[in-house]
């Protein structure tokens, strides 16, 4: 007997410390919906998928962890290739699959480890499937570096609910790290606070105005932004779209920062920061995965077989002096423009412009939307495209707020990146 065929024959009892939980409510346990015994253990292992977002630093945890906990039917979406800077931290990669896609490196790693489980890889963007995809799992836990895709996934999850429908509400468990410190919460769309509610406790990604890199630079950040905003744009124009990812246009903002650099006297332009600031790189530290993954498949858990309640809602690690952990319950926001959808209040500068409330609303914290799309019930103000539109408002972005809408009229603002609607009422200081 091959020791795979005898590893699948002893499934039963590779799982039981996991059956120990589930054959009896602990002190925890809600009475009324545990159910426990075969029926949970049939529902885990043979009818709950779980979707796992993302197959890098988390992911590479979260796939064995939910493997070894029961969970067979797994699916796991990626749209990056191993590099070989991947290989301290993401463990199931080797130096062989350097170039491979990671999604399915990572699933053919897990399948050969854990005999009986199926893990069926996405090699693209989660942005490429429709919400028909999405419809097919019970779980969807979100290992994501990126808050531009954390927010996508949170706004396509929350637009799914159907209030006729329970089966349309798709629980969420996001996990992310930043170094030392990093989280887990669970978000039962239109019943928790979302993504969107909490942008706030999020790291604010940097943002050098426009201003400043076209005319005055006076760091090296500075000159690697106006490479890749401005001159990238102008040379290449839309027959060349950058590749973040692509070591060879990498180096020609590399080069061109540093042209740039020179001409401002600035030091400090190097292949590294470029590589950093384009790609906006976050550390990441194998042990901070670890334990944000454990948290996350343990909600799974939860949440597949009712053992014990689930996290309301939000746990923060931080490892800088020591584990320490702590969690609490985040509220929705009434004004949230995922999940809220009331009207939020602002009071800006009567002489300020279109595109300085542009660039507000890209720094503000608690907004940060990219590239936004300005309308009232009657006017476009800037739009973003289509190219013949945005050709036709933008001359709109030096013209001040105040000569296009009276005070206390209503902006609709929108981002062809993210499925949300942000209702705004200026009023004029």
């Amino acid at each position: 007997m091959s020791m795979a065929t005898q590893q699948t024959q002893d499934w039963p009892g590779r799982y039981y410390h996991i059956d120990q939980i589930l054959d009896k409510p602990g002190p925890r346990t809600d009475p009324d919906a545990f159910v426990g015994g075969d029926t949970a253990r049939d529902f885990l292992r043979n009818q709950c998928k779980v979707l796992v977002i993302g197959a890098g630093g988390l992911g590479c945890e979260l796939l064995p962890n939910l493997a070894l906990s029961g969970f067979r039917d797994i699916h796991v979406i990626d749209m990056d290739t191993i590099d070989v800077s991947n290989l301290n931290r993401q463990f199931l990669f080797r130096e062989k699959d350097v170039g491979r896609p990671k999604a399915i490196a990572a699933a053919e790693f897990v399948m050969k480890r854990v005999p009986g489980v199926t893990v069926t890889p996405f090699f693209g963007k989660i942005q490429d499937k429709d919400e028909e995809f999405y419809k097919q799992f019970h779980i969807i836990i979100s290992g994501l570096d990126s808050v531009e895709a954390r927010r996508w996934i949170n706004a396509t999850l929350v637009g799914m609910v159907d209030e006729d429908d329970p089966e349309s509400l798709k629980p969420l468990i996001d996990g992310g790290t930043e170094g030392f410190k990093g989280h887990s919460r669970v978000i039962l769309p239109t019943m928790t606070a979302c993504i969107e509610c909490t942008l706030d406790m999020l790291t604010k990604p940097t943002v050098f105005p426009i201003c400043t890199i076209a005319n005055t630079p006076r760091q090296p950040e500075h000159c690697i932004e106006w490479a890749s905003v401005l001159e990238w744009p102008r040379v290449f124009g839309d027959a060349k779209k950058l590749d973040n990812d692509d070591p060879e246009h990498i180096t020609w903002l590399y080069e061109q920062a540093s042209k740039r650099a020179a001409e401002f006297s600035i030091e400090g332009v190097t292949w590294s920061l470029t590589q950093g600031v384009v790609k906006n790189i976050i550390p990441a530290i194998a042990s901070t995965n670890a334990i944000v993954a454990a948290s996350s498949v343990n909600e799974a858990l939860k949440l597949a077989t009712n053992a014990a309640p689930p996290l309301q809602n939000y746990m923060m690690l931080v490892g800088t002096d020591g584990v320490y952990s702590f969690t609490f319950e985040h509220e929705r926001k009434p004004e949230c423009p995922v999940c809220g959808g009331e009207t939020v209040n602002m009071t800006v500068n009567k002489d300020m412009t279109v595109q300085e409330l542009i660039e507000h609303l890209q720094e503000t914290q608690n907004i940060q939307i990219k590239k936004p799309s300005l309308s009232t019930s009657s006017t476009s103000i800037y739009m973003q495209a289509p190219p013949v539109l945005e050709r036709a408002t933008r001359p709109n972005l030096e013209k001040k707020l105040s000569e296009l809408v009276p005070s206390g009229t209503e902006i609709t603002v929108t981002a062809s990146t993210l499925p949300l609607k942000l209702s705004l009422r200026l009023t004029y200081s």
